[in-house]
């Protein structure tokens, strides 16, 4: 028996550049998990209206979140978890993938193969379930082994949210920050989906409000507030938004807020960028005094031990 186990992510362009955006993008968007609009209506709308402008103003975003030394954020993060795992279980093959961008799904579980792993863990790193998320990564892994001669024994680890030793390093972090300034308020934001998504049938939404419930029951002596952040296109996402409650928190009292978002447990542009960038400028134009961003839990020795305990 050989064991493995694979971290899956969502992906990153390779560099902050509309060149390599723009390929990102186009699988992204592509996806049915991620936009259900049927092809004859969302192919000419993104070949012809997102992918020529969006790509070079994504970039601009990107590059404000970029390291000059390890690149992207999400990527080194990934990376660093897998590696940091390896090193805990020196006896299973550890090794990561992103659904839209390299390494690739496919060609990872192809080198799982050429290695002989009989026993293959799976996480996908989103604590909460999504059609949009996990479901795509059920896809790409379930495309992967439709025609295998073999397919190993697969444990998917599709969700970790009601883990009490997750919520615990949530709470912990909070908690930290907590105790190093006075703040007014917790915001815990979490990355959105349509509403239809949630009506057909999702369970993210339930998924992330007991999150929340359980973190206020951990944390029972500060006043949290639960938003849904990164709303695209049109459509009706889940509310209250991120942006629309941060503008107008310093008008009812709230001059110094806290922000985490648990949804994420690599840093990222949804973190790096609409968060602590662009969030922490409409909460100052507003009349916001402090504002800080817990990062994701990233390296943490204790979530990589986490993940080792998960995989278990």
């Amino acid at each position: 028996m050989k064991k493995g186990i694979l971290l899956i992510n969502l992906g990153t362009p390779k560099s902050p550049t509309a060149k390599h955006l723009r390929p990102y993008l186009r699988r992204f968007l592509g996806d049915k998990r991620v936009i259900a609009t049927p092809d004859v209506i969302w192919k000419p709308v993104l070949e012809l209206m997102i992918l020529p402008r969006r790509p070079k103003f994504s970039a601009q975003m990107y590059k404000k979140i970029w390291s000059a030394e390890y690149g992207s954020p999400l990527a080194y993060y990934t990376k660093r978890q897998a590696e940091l795992l390896q090193a805990l279980v020196p006896d299973t093959v550890v090794k990561y993938a992103f659904s839209y961008s390299e390494p690739d799904i496919s060609q990872v579980l192809a080198e799982f193969e050429a290695q002989k792993v009989t026993e293959l863990c799976i996480i996908a790193l989103y604590p909460q379930y999504s059609t949009t998320t996990v479901g795509s990564v059920s896809d790409d892994v379930m495309r992967f082994y439709h025609k295998r001669t073999y397919v190993p024994n697969i444990k998917f680890v599709t969700s970790f949210y009601e883990s009490e030793a997750y919520l615990k390093l949530l709470a912990d972090k909070i908690k930290e920050y907590w105790s190093k300034k006075v703040y007014d308020k917790l915001i815990i934001s979490y990355h959105g989906i349509p509403e239809s998504y949630v009506k057909k049938g999702d369970p993210y939404q339930a998924q992330c409000e007991e999150t929340t419930a359980k973190l206020e029951a951990m944390l029972p002596d500060i006043e949290i507030l639960h938003t849904y952040q990164s709303k695209f296109g049109p459509a009706k996402w889940l509310e209250p938004a991120t942006d629309e409650t941060i503008k107008h928190l310093p008008k009812q009292g709230c001059k110094k807020l806290l922000v985490i978002s648990p949804s994420f447990v690599a840093d990222c542009l949804e973190t790096l960028y609409e968060l602590e960038l662009e969030n922490r400028t409409y909460f100052e134009q507003a009349g916001g005094e402090c504002y800080d961003v817990v990062p994701c839990l990233n390296d943490d020795p204790e979530f990589v031990a986490f993940l080792k305990d998960l995989s278990k």
